[in-house]
C-alpha cells in the first residue's frame, strides 16, 4: 500500500533522503541514496530499499518498481516534483529517488582491485563498474579513497556498485603485506615499473593496485609489491587518467585468463 503524498521539504523522510548525499548520514543509518530510472529498477532487484519516492504525476508509469519495493516492505511515497528535485543532487533529476540499505558482500575468489587514494568519486566509480564487467572478486578501498557511496559514484557504477564485494580498510599497506604472506601477488600499477605488455603469465591470487590521482601510489603500499608495471607511453602524455589505466589493467588480465 502506498504511503502518504509528502509534499514538504520539512518533513522527516525527506530531510533524511536529502542528507544521504552526506557520508556522515550513510555512516550513521547505514542507508545510500540512489536516483534515477535505471538504478532505482537495478536497486530494487539488488539491494533491500528502504524508502522510494515516486513523482506523484508519474504513478502509472513507475507500477513495476513500485510493486518491487512494496514487496519487500519499503515505505513508497508519492511526492511532489519539489520534493524529487530537493531530495536529488542531480541538475535535472528524474521521477524517482530511494534510500536503500548498503550492500554487505564478502569479496570473492577472483582477482581483486585495491585503490591507494582515489580521489575522485567518478574515477572510483568507474573502477569498480570495470570490476564487474571483468569478474574480478571485488574491491579493497585504503583511506583517502572516495567514498563509493556518494551520489556521483554510485552514478558511475551505473549499478555495479550493487554487486562488487568492497572491503574498505584503515591500512592498505597491512592488508596487502597479508595477502602478500597469504600468497597472493600483490601488482602495483608505477610509472617506474616494468611494462606490463612484456609480462610473463601472472598468478592466479593476485591484487592490483591503482594509485591516486595525483601521486600515485604511496611508499608504504609500493613496499608491498611483487610486480610492478606501467602502461607504456608513446606519446606526449606521461601518465593516464586512474580509471583508464585501470580499466586497461584489468582487461588485459581479464585476456589473459580467458582467451
Amino acid at each position: 500500500m502506498l504511503q502518504d503524498l509528502l509534499t514538504s521539504t520539512a518533513n522527516e523522510k525527506v530531510r533524511l533522503m536529502r542528507a544521504l548525499q552526506e557520508a556522515k548520514t550513510r555512516k550513521s543509518t547505514g542507508l545510500m541514496r540512489v536516483e534515477g530510472t535505471k538504478l532505482c529498477g537495478e536497486a530494487a532487484r539488488e539491494l533491500k530499499v528502504d524508502t522510494l519516492f515516486v513523482d506523484e504525476g508519474k504513478l502509472a508509469e513507475y507500477g513495476g518498481l513500485i510493486d518491487a519495493c512494496l514487496a519487500q516492505g519499503a515505505a513508497v511515497h508519492p511526492v511532489s516534483a519539489r520534493i524529487i528535485e530537493y531530495a536529488s543532487e542531480t541538475k535535472t533529476p528524474q521521477d524517482v529517488v530511494l534510500s536503500a540499505h548498503i550492500p554487505q558482500l564478502p569479496l570473492g575468489s577472483g582477482p581483486l582491485v585495491a585503490l591507494d587514494g582515489v580521489q575522485d568519486p567518478g574515477n572510483c566509480g568507474t573502477i569498480l563498474r570495470t570490476c564487474d564487467a571483468a569478474g574480478f572478486g571485488g574491491a579493497i578501498l585504503g583511506p583517502g579513497c572516495a567514498d563509493p557511496y556518494a551520489p556521483k559514484a554510485v552514478r558511475a557504477t551505473m549499478g555495479s556498485l550493487f554487486r562488487v564485494p568492497i572491503l574498505r580498510v584503515d591500512d592498505l599497506a597491512a592488508e596487502l603485506s597479508h595477502r602478500r604472506e597469504q600468497g597472493a601477488a600483490i601488482l602495483i600499477s608505477h610509472l617506474r615499473g616494468e611494462d606490463f605488455y612484456a609480462r610473463g603469465p601472472l598468478p592466479e591470487r593476485l591484487v592490483l593496485v591503482i594509485g591516486s590521482e595525483g601521486r600515485g601510489v604511496s611508499e608504504a603500499v609500493a613496499a608491498t609489491a611483487t610486480h610492478r608495471f606501467k602502461l607504456p607511453m608513446v606519446g606526449g602524455a606521461e601518465s593516464l587518467n586512474a580509471s583508464v589505466a585501470a580499466g586497461i589493467l584489468i582487461y588485459d588480465i581479464f585476456r589473459e585468463r580467458n582467451y
